[in-house]
């Protein structure tokens, strides 16, 4: 938590659940990532974030971006980003939201599948198209393997048949898996991307991209590699697979611009206990699975707390969100302990909530309201 988050939780006394970020925050990320890898394009993950605040900012700074939908899309262009500077990355599309991204100006589509590059032929002819390879990794913390993606022998079809389709067979695009921990997770799929610009090279196609997507972490609870580890294993797989002569690189970060730059503050509802011999306390949230915190989902995100009474004694405890559902628990088995003086009415921190947040939010599950956000 930064000094400017915390005077502001400090001064003032907010209802309870909401995310506040420091754009300061966001703002040293991204000019870190661009300092490490000067010649990639970032392409922010508007899905992560989207808030116009965070927008602005990365527009005044340089950024393009990565949008899911013709709402990011145009969320984009309301802050005054430029259809160039807009990818639309998601492999599934309506026909016709293709039609009206199209009509707004981007140019740059992902595909995956037969059915998506006969629908950008139609409605978005002569654009530039990245096909998305499936790929498999590991030690990313919120896997995106199986849906998205094509096998290489399908990518290099479809790549080849998008010239005749009069598209521009433009790059192909990978996900190692978001909050990836591994560094040298890029190494294979670059190296088979490298194969796959080869191949279509011989066939008269030179791609242009490769997008690296995102998978630079936050910090969560377990330590992970610093920045400069990243890019230096980044590199070092390009310049190994493809020499003198790399492509240009778009990287695609979302959680790693914006997680750290967000706290969640939240209001302990209640502490109880199953029974008279348990030792473990249940300890219930004013947010939850449904109302900003769905990466505890089989407790894939383990965010890091902060309570009034941290370094005092501690004991084992569920922690539980505060709708009517079962499934709103968010750790039962990550081994989480709090302070044993902790008591309901309590306010507590969650750090590391920026991204994939309020976002996650329910309309009103329960008649709880999404979570309210204050950028600062």
């Amino acid at each position: 938590m930064t000094l400017k988050v915390e005077q502001f939780l400090k001064s003032k006394l907010l209802d309870t659940p909401f995310l506040v970020v420091d754009l300061d925050v966001i703002a040293e990320k991204y000019l870190t990532l661009h300092k490490l890898l000067p010649k990639a394009r970032i392409y922010y993950a508007v899905k992560a974030n989207p808030e116009p605040e965070i927008l602005r900012l990365l527009v005044k700074l340089g950024a393009n971006f990565d949008a899911a939908s013709i709402g990011e899309i145009e969320q984009c262009l309301a802050v005054s980003a430029r259809p160039e500077q807009i990818s639309y990355g998601s492999t599934l599309k309506k026909a016709r939201d293709i039609a009206r991204a199209y009509q707004l100006g981007v140019k740059l589509y992902s595909f995956d599948s037969w059915g998506e590059l006969e629908k950008l032929s139609v409605h978005a002819p002569g654009s530039r198209v990245c096909c998305r390879l499936l790929i498999e990794t590991q030690s990313a913390e919120w896997t995106l393997a199986r849906k998205f993606g094509c096998a290489w022998d399908m990518a290099f079809d479809l790549l080849l048949h998008s010239r005749t389709l009069g598209l521009e067979p433009y790059g192909v695009a990978f996900h190692v898996g978001s909050q990836q921990t591994d560094p040298t997770q890029w190494n294979e799929p670059i190296h088979q991307v490298a194969l796959l610009f080869s191949k279509l090279a011989a066939q008269g196609i030179d791609l242009q991209v490769m997008n690296l997507g995102g998978g630079f972490p936050a910090q969560y609870q377990s330590p992970i590699p610093s920045e400069e580890v990243y890019a230096e294993a980044i590199q070092t797989a390009i310049s190994h697979h493809f020499g003198d002569n790399p492509p240009q690189v778009m990287l695609e970060p979302g959680r790693f611009l914006v997680a750290d730059a967000g706290t969640i503050q939240s209001e302990v509802v209640s502490i109880a206990k199953k029974s008279y011999t348990d030792d473990q306390r249940w300890v219930f949230l004013d947010v939850g699975k449904f109302n900003g915190l769905m990466e505890t989902l089989d407790e894939c995100i383990k965010y890091r707390i902060r309570t009034p009474y941290d370094g005092s004694a501690v004991g084992s405890v569920v922690l539980a969100g505060p709708t009517c559902d079962s499934a709103d628990i968010l750790y039962e088995r990550a081994g989480y302990k709090l302070p044993l003086s902790l008591q309901i009415g309590d306010r507590i921190d969650i750090l590391s909530t920026g991204a994939y947040t309020h976002t996650y939010s329910s309309v009103g599950f329960n008649g709880i309201p999404p979570l309210k956000v204050y950028c600062i």
